[in-house]
């Protein structure tokens, strides 16, 4: 296919793919997916937050996938289903240009040491490098100017984003008098099947034992993981997150932007956590946790700031 040739499906098709029933003209053919306010003939779309109704009766769009209770006054092409949003994932895959990972590639400015396993189909871009001991699963992809330190461990069908470092040394040193000594890092990084990396993140390898990201995991971009934690599987974190050493967190863990965990501590499967919130006790009850206020003007901050002070005595 040619950079100006186009994907283009007809709603049919796509009501298959995505288990959508039809209103309107199932004939009707699409080649490509934009926001609602901007889509024109040709687009398919999506309506996910009932807020946003008006958009969906002014909207140019071919097709809009829409929950089965959207009624709109515009003579559109519905394709009706339960979860709109999720729907829009499984249709984005149609339009994306993949990798072919049939055969695998190698990119020539890497490098890759003796002792590396890689799996069937797993691609490797331009300036990455892997030390000694490590192990890519089949059909993982490494994107550019990524270093793997040794004794990492990477399972299938993973994607990881250009410019992280994964198996770096944690941050440990023992006082002594007015200096520092050196704590070596002695064990390695696991990373699970179907994990998503974001670019820039950093994860450290473990003190003793491994570091470890389970199945599943997202990671948005520049998360920094620290020595010895444990992420429980299915958890997404995004940008701008940090984690402290040896803290242990659960299944479905969901973490907002610009949070952080202190080390050692322990969060119990199914934990929401805000953004730009800091984590300073273990988490032993499911649920969410949020600790920043809104934005307001400083008398009114100066003000809540007292009187949640005063209810915390």
């Amino acid at each position: 296919m040619s950079g100006t040739d186009k994907k283009k499906y007809t709603v049919k098709f796509i009501s298959d793919y995505i288990d959508a029933s039809v209103v309107g003209d199932a004939e009707t053919q699409v080649d490509n997916i934009a926001p609602i306010e901007s889509a024109t003939c040709g687009s398919i779309t999506f309506l996910s937050n009932p807020k946003y109704k008006k958009l969906l009766d002014q909207t140019e769009a071919s097709a809009v996938i829409v929950q089965d209770d959207i009624k709109t006054s515009n003579n559109i092409t519905l394709l009706v289903c339960n979860d709109p949003y999720l729907a829009y994932a499984k249709l984005s895959k149609l339009f994306a240009n993949k990798i072919d990972l049939s055969k695998g590639s190698i990119h020539d400015s890497s490098f890759i040491h003796e002792s590396v396993a890689l799996g069937q189909g797993v691609v490797i871009g331009p300036n990455v490098f892997i030390g000694e001991n490590c192990s890519i699963g089949d059909q993982t992809i490494v994107h550019p100017n990524t270093t793997i330190y040794k004794d990492v461990l990477i399972g299938k069908n993973c994607i990881i984003h250009p410019n992280c470092v994964l198996g770096s040394d944690g941050f440990g040193f023992a006082s002594e008098n007015d200096k520092y000594q050196k704590i070596e890092q002695l064990g390695g990084l696991e990373i699970g099947n179907n994990v998503e990396i974001g670019a820039g993140c950093t994860i450290d390898r473990g003190a003793i034992s491994n570091t470890l990201i389970s199945d599943g995991v997202k990671l948005d971009n520049q998360i920094h993981i620290a020595h010895n934690v444990s992420l429980g599987s299915h958890s997404a974190i995004a940008a701008c997150c940090a984690i402290a050493g040896s803290t242990k967190i659960g299944k479905n863990f969901k973490m907002g932007g610009l949070s952080g965990i202190l080390g050692h501590l322990e969060i119990c499967d199914d934990v929401t956590v805000g953004a730009h919130t800091l984590i300073t006790k273990s988490i032993k009850s499911p649920g969410n946790y949020i600790g920043i206020m809104p934005a307001q003007n400083h008398m009114n901050w100066s003000k809540s700031a007292v009187f949640i002070k005063k209810r915390g005595k």
